[in-house]
């Protein structure tokens, strides 16, 4: 089966492109990128076939926190699975991102392994 685009959203272009390699080597073709909450969301609306978004916490303009609450609240976008990476591993910070519908949570640094296992388990 085919694997649905993605969107990587992170404000460093260097941990994009760890994401992105990842996600080509999961059998990902179509992938897109954002620097930041809001270009995402923008993307989200141009590109209405995007079926994954992975984000990080931490970015400038719009969080993570509050893109995937943005995303949770679009009846559109509300089914794209959304995985979380960011530096943070505080417990709270987990339930939060879980309680706003978050599909999983990876704890920077990680191994490209990981994440790799972790798609796969979510696009078998």
């Amino acid at each position: 089966m085919a694997k649905p685009a993605a969107l990587v959203v992170d404000d460093y272009a260097s941990m994009r492109s760890v994401v992105v390699e990842v996600l080509k080597r999961a059998g990902f073709t179509e992938i897109h990128q954002a620097g930041n909450g809001l270009l995402a969301l923008a993307k989200l609306k141009e590109y209405k076939k995007i079926g994954l978004i992975i984000s990080d916490w931490y970015m400038p303009e719009m969080d993570g926190i509050s893109l995937l609450q943005a995303v949770k609240a679009d009846e559109q976008l509300a089914h794209i699975p959304f995985l979380m990476i960011t530096a943070e591993g505080q417990r709270a910070n987990v339930l939060d991102a879980m309680q706003c519908g978050a599909a999983g949570y990876i704890v920077k640094p990680f191994t490209p392994l990981a994440l790799q296992q972790r798609l796969e388990s979510m696009f078998p």
